[in-house]
């Protein structure tokens, strides 16, 4: 288990780390088929003086290569040492997908979908137990970077429970271009971090496999905000400052492909566009069609489906809502 005793003494898989120190620790895994282990750095920074504990996680999914960039570098611009507290950074959760390439563990399974696990289930399932059981409840706060799945790029975005309070207020102190409202997938991390009482802003930002210079600095400005607000920051790391507050999405609403063909974007993510604004084009390869996609309504493009070929019914634009139009809420992507 991990825990804080009264000594301020932090013991996390079975390692003491005092106040002050600096420790990697390994996390093991599981062994390959060639009994070598596999292991995770779990990167632990403490302040000499008492403070909230900090967990900073990305790479659930192995191919959402923007997520761990954030943390990288959070990691190598030293804005993961605390001032006071403790700050436990993971940048690759799901080594196997990782090294792979892939988002998923090497059962099959989506480890965001087998939280809190099982210690006799799936690889996957097995994995979530142990970090459950062993890490995520030295936690007083959890920051999950994610990236768009498959070819489909998120704008920079938070997303929190509409009922929680205090993620909300979390949510304008990070200031990511969009805070999106989001229900709680079952036997997802988030819904583990909310039955254990655990806040977690979740971002989300660009699309799998491919590292974006915005989606991360976006990720790192908006956790130095975090830190700041926890007064954790360093005193030589500088605030960024906000000059546009985050964009509200209560609603989202996916427009779809009416026909197959190769899909040419018109807009770019994070775009405010207007009803009836041509957006898109859906060609033929052969030259002989050409069908035009228009909005149907104003508001916000938080999702754009980068595949160059699309089939009918396809989603390939995620475009904010009003409420009050009876649009429904959009599927969760993560």
């Amino acid at each position: 288990m991990a825990f804080i005793d009264s000594d301020n003494i932090l013991t996390l898989l079975g390692q003491q780390v005092v106040p002050g120190e600096s420790v990697t620790i390994n996390f093991n895994l599981a062994k390959l088929y060639t009994t070598s282990s596999v292991e995770i750095p779990v990167i632990v920074e403490r302040a000499k003086e008492p403070g909230p504990v900090i967990l900073i996680t990305s790479g659930i999914h192995g191919d959402e290569i923007n997520g761990v960039e954030i943390v990288r570098q959070l990691i190598s611009k030293n804005i993961n040492k605390p001032k006071k507290g403790t700050i436990v950074c993971i940048p690759v959760l799901n080594i196997f997908g990782f090294l792979d390439m892939k988002r998923v563990f090497p059962d099959g399974r989506d480890l965001n979908r087998v939280f809190p696990g099982n210690p006799r289930g799936s690889l996957a399932s097995r994995f979530a137990y142990q970090f459950v059981k062993k890490i995520l409840p030295i936690a007083d706060y959890c920051l999950d970077f994610h990236t768009g799945g498959a070819s489909r790029f998120n704008a920079a975005q938070i997303r929190i429970d509409p009922q929680n309070q205090e993620t909300a207020r979390f949510a304008k102190v990070f200031n990511a271009p969009f805070t999106l409202h989001s229900k709680i997938i079952p036997k997802s991390y988030r819904a583990t971090c909310d039955r254990l009482g655990i806040p977690v802003l979740l971002f989300e930002g660009g699309k799998s496999k491919v590292s974006d210079k915005e989606i991360a600095r976006s990720g790192v400005e908006g956790t130095i905000r975090f830190l700041h607000h926890l007064e954790m920051l360093g005193t030589d790391i500088v605030v960024p400052p906000v000059h546009i507050p985050s964009v509200l999405v209560e609603s989202t609403q996916w427009l779809r492909a009416n026909y197959s063909g190769l899909l040419h974007v018109k807009v770019v993510c994070g775009e405010l566009i207007e009803k009836g604004q041509h957006i898109a084009t859906i060609t033929d390869p052969y030259g002989k069609f050409r069908y035009p996609v228009s909005a149907t309504y104003k508001g916000y493009v938080i999702n754009v489906n980068e595949a160059s070929l699309v089939y009918q019914g396809d989603a390939i634009f995620n475009i904010s809502t009003d409420k009050t139009n009876g649009k429904e809420e959009a599927e969760e992507e993560i």
